[in-house]
């Protein structure tokens, strides 16, 4: 078992500047078969409202508590709690209490498939983009092999920590790479600043892991 760690790499409040720089970084080590990942938070009815206007195709869930669901099979859960698309979402307000936040996530879509309308979609929810089965190359002069399982990279919307737990008023890019963790160090950092270096970026900040 191995986790892989992500540094921060590029910041801004510009959208459309951060999301045109993460791809750069992702096409960087796309292969044919990459895939990509969003996810949201939505905090209020009218947001998820809003969203599920938006990005109907979206998978919508609610928030519950875990006695509600123990034992009992999935197709008997509340059908907020099993998720739902945008269109079968209720309307009325009242559903929603105990609910918030509901998510919206997509996942494992061909690259170029959701992410400029994941993106417009967002407004001021916290969430991210995931691009993922990236490839980095070889870094012979640092004695350092390529990534495959662990290449990966992200893009946090109106967030700084992947929990979503930390709104901010801009947007950051990371780099991932496997964690390999020595006497408290991070000994593959170093491939992470060689990699970003070669689109012509650089780490910004501490990793954390993913």
């Amino acid at each position: 078992m191995s986790n892989d760690i992500a540094y921060p790499v590029f910041r801004t409040p510009d959208l459309d500047l951060a999301l045109n720089t993460a791809r750069r970084l992702m096409e960087f080590g796309s292969r044919e078969d990459s895939r990509v990942t969003v996810y949201a938070e939505l905090c209020s009815v009218a947001e998820v409202q809003r969203m599920a206007r938006k990005l109907p195709q979206g998978q919508y869930a609610g928030d519950f508590d875990y006695r509600e669901v123990d034992g009992v099979p999935r197709e008997q859960w509340p059908p907020l709690v099993a998720g739902l698309s945008g269109p079968d979402l209720p309307n009325d307000p009242a559903v929603y209490e105990g609910r918030l936040p509901v998510t919206c996530e997509l996942d494992g879509l061909p690259i170029g498939s959701i992410e400029d309308a994941f993106a417009t979609a967002i407004g001021p929810s916290s969430g991210w983009i995931n691009w993922e089965w990236l490839c980095w190359p070889d870094a012979p002069e640092l004695d350092f092999l390529g990534e495959r399982k662990h290449a990966e990279v992200s893009l946090l919307l109106n967030t700084r920590t992947r929990e979503l737990d930390e709104p901010a008023a801009d947007h950051t890019v990371l780099l991932h790479v496997r964690s390999v963790c020595i006497d408290g160090r991070e000994g593959r950092e170093p491939y992470a600043h060689w990699l970003v270096e070669q689109v012509g970026l650089t780490v910004i900040g501490p990793g954390e892991l993913w």
